[in-house]
């Protein structure tokens, strides 16, 4: 099965591969003589402008040269897109969302990765706790930069323990090697009130800023915590005014880095500013918003774009009456940048709907987490005007399936309009808006 995961699925029409005579079928051995274990290695061996690619057909051995420019995919695709298989957590982490999902839902919501190749080619976090002195070395080597690391305390005890794993503080160490070693590092803080907050906050921003510029950003992010609770680590949610003492503790010693190294290395994300009901920051505090897929700055990048495509839309609106259906903590920013484009629109009629999270619970409030049965038990029945647009984060990616799987056309059917998914960004909800 091993030799398996390295066989070309594909090859790219008009590719550097396909002008090589590569085959859909064929099996990649080794790049310029070294061996090919996974996409990694396939990554960084065949990054130079000429290589000599060895494969197998039939079970006889031959060899190419593949000829591109520095950098260029060759055009292959294989059966297993890592070539290795995916690598599991072997945490217990005492905030785990998955530990948190009720029974019965889809079998990859359950899966917990904690792959060094996908920190690189996919951006997910990892924890560095089931890496071994091998590959620790391997990712120096080959220079795998940047890395996603969830740090979240470098205490190595109280690592062990809000990781449920004996081996999480070595994690620490190996977080250290890599920076000595250059490699650029995004990591992120999940704040839990009575556990990493506060003063231990402190010395996790201090001891992580010591290793400033390799780590290049951290976001400390407050912990999402469902009513399927039962039997795990008795957490406490965020109120308001914990979270604004932790939103100005971390702007603080962000002033403090942005003086020494030049940049704020730390920031809270939107979500910490939305539950303590504080305003999100400007463009510039965010420095090309490293941390964005993490969700910090998105809402204030989207003021950004809505603000510069009303600049330049030119009308009228259509005024069609229409819902924008949106988690709870995202509903009031819609509103006021709906409020403001009517400004010089005056006939956008749309309604901004928050949906309520019954099915995770209240305090579980982005538009990501939304069910599909949630969307229609709390649409139903209003007045929605002629569609409904939901954000594409409501969906399995690439699909239009909510994670209790209902489709959006299950959903349209019975809402009675069409239920349409638009892109994130300022631009499209404008033109939402117009439309």
């Amino acid at each position: 099965m091993a030799g398996e995961r390295n066989r070309i699925k594909a090859v790219l029409s008009g590719s550097p591969a396909e002008e090589a005579g590569i085959r859909p079928g064929d099996r990649l051995l080794t790049v310029d003589g070294n061996r090919i274990t996974d996409v990694l290695d396939y990554m960084y061996y065949a990054y130079d402008a000429e290589s000599a690619f060895t494969l197998e057909r039939g079970g006889e051995e031959f060899t190419v040269r593949v000829c591109k420019e520095a950098g260029q995919d060759a055009g292959l695709d294989f059966e297993d897109y890592l070539m290795d298989g995916m690598r599991s957590c072997a945490n217990n982490c005492v905030f785990c969302f998955v530990d948190q999902m009720p029974p019965g839902m889809r079998e990859t919501l359950y899966f917990k990765d904690d792959d060094v190749r996908l920190s690189f080619l996919t951006g997910s976090y990892l924890t560095l706790t089931n890496m071994g002195a091998r590959e620790v070395q391997r990712v120096i080597d080959l220079k795998i930069s940047p890395i996603n690391v969830s740090v979240h305390t470098m205490d190595p005890r109280l690592r062990c323990e809000m990781l449920g794993n004996k081996n999480a503080g070595r994690g620490i160490e190996i977080l250290k090697k890599f920076a000595r070693a250059g490699i650029e590092l995004n990591c992120q803080i999940v704040c839990c009130p009575g556990l990493n907050d506060g003063r231990e906050l402190d010395r996790t921003m201090r001891r992580l800023a010591r290793l400033a510029p390799q780590v290049h950003s951290c976001s400390v992010i407050p912990v999402g915590l469902t009513k399927f609770r039962e039997g795990l680590y008795p957490l406490k949610p965020f109120d308001r005014e914990l979270a604004r003492r932790t939103v100005r503790q971390v702007e603080r010693f962000g002033e403090r880095c942005l003086r020494r190294h030049g940049s704020r290395v730390f920031f809270c994300s939107d979500e910490m500013y939305l539950k303590a009901e504080m305003p999100i920051p400007p463009d510039r505090f965010y420095e090309g918003y490293p941390q964005l897929e993490n969700g910090v700055g998105m809402l204030r990048l989207l003021y950004t774009e809505f603000e510069e495509a009303l600049a330049e839309a030119e009308g009228p609106a259509k005024g069609a009456r229409a819902a924008v259906a949106t988690g709870v903590s995202a509903a009031r920013t819609l509103a006021e940048l709906r409020d403001l484009a009517k400004q010089k629109f005056p006939n956008i009629n749309v309604e901004i709907i928050p949906i309520v999270n019954d099915f995770f619970g209240h305090t579980i409030d982005v538009a990501g987490l939304i069910t599909g049965k949630d969307l229609i038990a709390q649409l139903k029945g209003r007045d929605l005007g002629g569609k409904v647009y939901i954000t594409n984060r409501m969906l399995k990616d690439g699909e239009n399936i909510f994670l209790d799987d209902v489709t959006v056309e299950e959903a349209a059917r019975e809402l009675g309009v069409p239920v349409i998914p638009m892109e994130n960004g300022g631009e499209p909800l404008l033109e939402v808006f117009l439309s």
